[in-house]
């Protein structure tokens, strides 16, 4: 029984939890402020995506009337020898390009994280490609890799080889567009490692040190363990954007054949697929077909993106 001295607990009232309109009402100044990029993301993102699709059903010389095609443009592009040869080219380039690129970057890295002086201005130094003008990068690669006046040829020359054809055989032209993508990006990807490095606390090289390990056994036992998801973060990048390359091949190789300025050179021997992409689209007008090449090389990266990704992951867990 309750005694005199006890006294009963206040009442408290609980209001109701504010419905979806109450809520929109009370915070649409929030919503208000971030609908610009929304309404961007679906005016140029979300209905041109939608649109490629329903093109790609269909064929259309982009000012036509559309014709009804259903799956056909998806089987003509299984069966399409031309698009798996851009294919090809395209996976050669990007590991020409990935893994020379990956492996420079990560010894920029390592030497810029153990400068002292001027650290600031070597990070500017190698970031400067990325940011440079691809397609006047692209002239000036082309001079370089000129069969009569490129400074690779007068090297050979000097050390008594002789002339390479670079921009006219299949394995120059793809050693010079792997090149050119390797001095881009090699830069832009060796600031992500020293950003991944100095996260590494010092006192795990401390003790490697005192435990008698040498500079190669802490790179393969504490650096390159420790730098697994920066690396992964990088080599899943790089797959993305190497194998969307166009502007590289279409400025380098823009010269060199006389069939198309996508053609990739001769015998189609730089053609990736974006390259192919643009070739259907707007040298041939066949946008339908286009739009089915676009999507198959959107299939492609993300395919390969997830194949690099288990990779890496499965070597982690190892």
């Amino acid at each position: 029984m309750a005694t005199a001295l006890e006294k009963p607990a206040p009442s408290v009232e609980r209001t109701p939890a504010p419905g979806p309109r109450t809520g929109l009402r009370r915070y649409w100044h929030l919503y208000a402020a971030i609908s610009p990029f929304y309404l961007l993301f679906v005016c140029f993102g979300l209905i041109p995506v939608g649109f490629s699709l329903y093109v790609s059903l269909h064929r259309w010389d982009g000012l036509g009337s559309m014709e009804w095609a259903g799956l056909s443009q998806y089987q003509y592009l299984l069966s399409d020898t031309d698009f798996w040869t851009a294919v090809g080219n395209t996976l050669l380039i990007w590991a020409l390009a990935t893994f020379p690129m990956i492996f420079l970057a990560m010894v920029t890295a390592v030497m810029l994280n153990s400068a002292v002086r001027f650290q600031n201005v070597y990070r500017f130094a190698y970031f400067l490609p990325n940011v440079t003008s691809v397609v006047a990068v692209a002239i000036i690669f082309g001079s370089v890799f000129s069969t009569n006046f490129g400074l690779v040829n007068a090297f050979l020359n000097a050390v008594g080889l002789d002339q390479v054809a670079w921009l006219n055989t299949p394995w120059g032209i793809k050693i010079a567009i792997a090149t050119l993508m390797t001095w881009q990006w090699t830069g832009y990807n060796a600031i992500i490692f020293l950003a991944g490095l100095q996260t590494i606390p010092g006192e795990l090289y401390e003790a490697a040190r005192m435990d008698g390990a040498g500079p190669v056994q802490t790179f393969f036992r504490i650096t390159l363990p420790m730098m697994r998801p920066v690396l992964l973060f990088v080599l899943v990048v790089s797959t993305v954007t190497g194998l969307q390359s166009f502007s590289e091949p279409q400025v380098l190789l823009q010269t060199t054949s006389n069939d198309s300025t996508f053609a990739g050179g001769p015998g189609h021997a730089g053609q990736t697929m974006v390259l192919y992409f643009f070739q259907q689209t707007f040298d041939n007008n066949d946008f339908g077909y286009g739009a089915a090449v676009a999507w198959g090389i959107f299939l492609v990266v993300i395919i390969f993106s997830i194949v690099n990704w288990r990779l890496v992951q499965r070597r982690g867990e190892d």
